[in-house]
């Protein structure tokens, strides 16, 4: 009994000298997932770095991220321990390290006798004209082939061979030997191919030569250049059906976004100064022609219409423009509210700041704004933000990163908590009738764009399959896509914005892809492709792939709201809808 007593008393000292000097050390635990890194437990005043992009990464030094590469950046406080639920910590080390810059608004003065404009120049639609055809037959010659043509009233423009004309004129000729006896009918078939278009002179070489004419001329009926050419040689057409568009470009339209709040002060005849982005220097003068009756609920933009003297050729229908529109009446000077467009975070039809919420600590909350026109570099504030609101001007991918990490409002959730898009979250917003918005290219190597080309040939092969109508190839094709963005390497791009927008690219890509792959219903398909498109796109626009990319656009898409995609060759052809309407569509902008 005595022995036990001893051994108790040594195991408890023992014991006591155990927790008093290894007391304060845990053991180190492993987190298990996809990838398994080890968590450093260490006392409160040690610092764990974890990755914006990974935040199972958590290590006790500084360092690359075992994952992408990025740089590991301090793990902040997320206590949520008196802040909002849209608001999120950030250290003022982590703030440093990402190079997060913020800027207070200001406000600016003008004359609201101003009011800065942009939009773009389109052709007069009252100068344009339908070519047709007269009578039915099969196009044996074309003698204009490409769109920017200039035409010349009564320039000869194909020779269509129609069976109802070659048996027409046969009926012609028997009916000039009956002329005295059956005057009436010798009329009535003169008549019949005056009905085709054809004239007086054409008629009486026929009855002259006796000669039947089988391929007939078709000549312009108005002066212009091509815009739209409908057929290609060798295509049958029928009596009524379009074969150009020509338009009259002496004169455009000069066609302006105008905020609903700013309606009121805008009437017709007003006069605006235009200059265009390719002549800055060439001021043009113009009256406000026509404003739009109808609001655009989307952009909640009217347009505003100036008619525009091109009788040179220098204004080319899509070219970007400015106007300053010169307002009677009030002419004191007032302030309103700016915002550098480095700061504008875009997604869909929101455009969304951060603000850094006034005390001592670096605590920041997404904002959604409404903007005006841009002015410079500088987008004017219609609402949601304040006098003397701070935001984050360089860095908001970043901080955006941190509140997605934290379960916050954010960029990609507009509610809270990380979401990402997928091809059926897409939304055509209202950057450049539904346009895609990425301001600068970012610096990334060569390397990275050969791997995003890769995934852009796998979404070639995709859309073909789309046009084709064949479901089972674009199953097979979205597998390539799949296989093409694994094999992107994110540790190439040494920025963190450069990071965080691959990130979110890849994420809506990879999900739209294995969406296609996983149904053989072609509407699905299409449904998901919506989503796939919007963020190629981006990408290519954000990155680059040192390659000629069209940025074509098809209205009927996306339940009518349109929707764009992207393709290696100008032609139209669409794979939202096949061949139900394989033309529909047009070319909006080219990226190189």
């Amino acid at each position: 009994m005595k022995k036990y007593i001893i051994y108790t008393g040594v195991l408890a000292i023992g014991l006591l000298l155990g927790w008093l000097i290894f007391g304060g050390v845990t053991t180190p635990s492993i987190q298990e997932g996809e990838h398994q890194h080890e968590l450093v437990e260490t006392s409160p005043s040690s610092q764990i770095w974890t990755c914006s992009m990974h935040p199972q990464i958590r290590q006790p030094e500084p360092g690359p991220c075992p994952i992408c590469g990025m740089d590991l950046i301090p793990a902040g406080d997320t206590s949520s321990e008196g802040l909002s639920p849209n608001q999120f910590k950030m250290t003022e080390n982590a703030m440093a390290l990402a190079n997060i810059e913020t800027l207070k608004v200001k406000e600016q003065e003008v004359s609201p006798s101003s009011l800065m404009l942009t939009g773009k120049i389109k052709e007069n639609e009252t100068g344009n004209a339908l070519q047709t055809a007269h009578f039915g037959g099969r196009i044996e010659k074309l003698y204009i082939n490409t769109t920017g043509e200039t035409v010349n009233k009564g320039q000869l423009l194909a020779l269509i061979y129609s069976p109802e004309l070659v048996s027409t004129q046969g009926e012609l000729l028997t009916a000039l030997e009956m002329k005295t006896s059956q005057p009436n009918l010798y009329q009535a078939v003169r008549n019949k191919l005056k009905f085709w278009k054809l004239s007086d002179k054409q008629i009486n070489d026929i009855e002259v030569s006796k000669n039947i004419i089988e391929n007939f001329p078709v000549y312009a009926n108005v002066s212009g250049v091509l815009i739209d050419k409908m057929v290609e040689q060798g295509n049958y057409v029928k009596s009524g059906q379009g074969l150009f568009t020509i338009s009259n470009l002496n004169t455009v339209w000069a066609e302006f976004d105008v905020y609903e709040n700013q309606i009121s002060t805008i009437k017709k005849g007003d006069k605006v100064t235009i200059t265009s982005h390719a002549n800055p220097n060439e001021k043009i003068k113009a009256k406000v022609s026509f404003i739009d009756p109808i609001l655009n609920t989307a952009t909640r933009t009217v347009i505003v219409r100036a008619v525009l003297n091109n009788k040179k050729g220098n204004l080319k229908p899509g070219m970007f423009v400015n106007g300053v529109l010169n307002i009677e009446g009030d002419t004191e000077i007032k302030t309103i509210l700016m915002l550098p467009k480095s700061a504008v975070l875009w997604t869909g039809k929101r455009s969304v700041v951060y603000v850094k919420v006034k005390g001592e600590a670096p605590v920041f909350e997404m904002r959604e704004v409404i903007l005006g026109n841009l002015i410079g570099s500088e987008y004017k504030i219609i609402e949601g933000l304040q006098v003397d609101d701070e935001i984050v001007i360089e860095g908001a991918f970043t901080v955006d990163a941190a509140a997605q990490l934290q379960g916050k409002k954010s960029m990609m959730n507009p509610t809270s908590g990380v979401k990402p898009i997928t091809g059926h979250e897409h939304h055509v917003g209202s950057i450049t009738s539904t346009e895609t918005k990425t301001d600068t290219r970012l610096q990334v190597s060569s390397e990275f764009q050969e791997q995003l080309k890769a995934v852009f040939n796998g979404y070639i092969t995709l859309k073909d399959a789309l046009v084709g109508d064949n479901p089972q190839n674009a199953k097979n094709a979205s597998k390539g896509v799949l296989a093409a963005i694994s094999k992107v390497n994110m540790k190439l791009l040494k920025s963190n914005d450069a990071h965080s927008q691959w990130m979110a690219f890849e994420t809506a890509m990879y999900s739209a892809a294995n969406s296609i792959s996983a149904t053989d219903d072609i509407k699905a398909q299409r449904e998901a492709f919506i989503g796939l498109s919007d963020n190629m796109l981006k990408s290519i626009s954000a990155f680059g792939i040192n390659q000629k990319v069209y940025k074509l656009f098809c209205p009927m898409a996306n339940d009518n709201k349109g929707a764009f995609w992207v393709s290696a060759e100008e032609k139209i052809k669409n794979p939202f809808f096949g061949s139900s309407m394989l033309n529909c569509g047009n070319v909006d902008s080219v990226i190189e």
